[in-house]
C-alpha cells in the first residue's frame, strides 16, 4: 500500500493543520468550546470537520483500489484529486463566508474523485462478477 499510504500521510497532515488552526484560534479568542459566535473560528471548525467527513471514505476507497492492483497512474490521479479537492475546499471555506472558487472547485474535485473510485470498485467487484462466465 505504498501509493495510498502517501495520500493517507498527506491527509493526516492536512487534518492536523486544520485542527491546529482551530486550537490556535480558540486559544487566541479564549473560547474553550464551540465557536463563541466568532465567524473566523466557525469557518475554521467547519473546514476541519468537512475534511474529517470526506477523507476517511475517500482514502478507504483508494486503499481498496490499490489492493485491487489499480494502475499507479490512476491511484495518483484519484488520490491527488481527493487531496487537492479537500485542500482547496478548506482554503475556500476558511477565507470566505459564502461561495468561493476554493469551495466550489474543491467540492467538485472531491466528489469527482470519490465518484470515480466508487465506480471502479463497483465495476470490479459487482459488475465484473455478474458479467463473468
Amino acid at each position: 500500500m505504498h501509493i495510498s499510504g502517501i495520500y493517507l500521510a498527506l491527509a493526516v497532515l492536512l487534518v492536523l493543520g486544520l485542527a491546529a488552526r482551530v486550537v490556535w484560534l480558540r486559544n487566541l479568542r479564549q473560547v474553550p468550546l464551540g465557536d463563541g459566535g466568532i465567524p473566523e473560528l466557525a469557518k475554521a471548525i467547519r473546514a476541519h470537520a468537512n475534511a474529517v467527513e470526506y477523507l476517511p471514505l475517500g482514502l478507504l476507497a483508494l486503499v481498496v483500489l490499490e489492493w485491487d492492483q489499480t494502475r499507479p497512474l490512476w491511484l495518483h490521479l484519484l488520490g491527488s484529486g481527493l487531496l487537492l479537492g479537500r485542500l482547496l475546499h478548506a482554503w475556500g471555506l476558511s477565507h470566505h463566508r459564502g461561495y468561493s472558487f476554493g469551495r466550489a472547485v474543491g467540492m467538485a474535485l472531491t466528489w469527482l474523485s470519490m465518484l470515480l473510485m466508487a465506480g471502479l470498485i463497483v465495476w470490479r467487484h459487482v459488475l465484473w462478477a455478474l458479467l463473468s462466465p
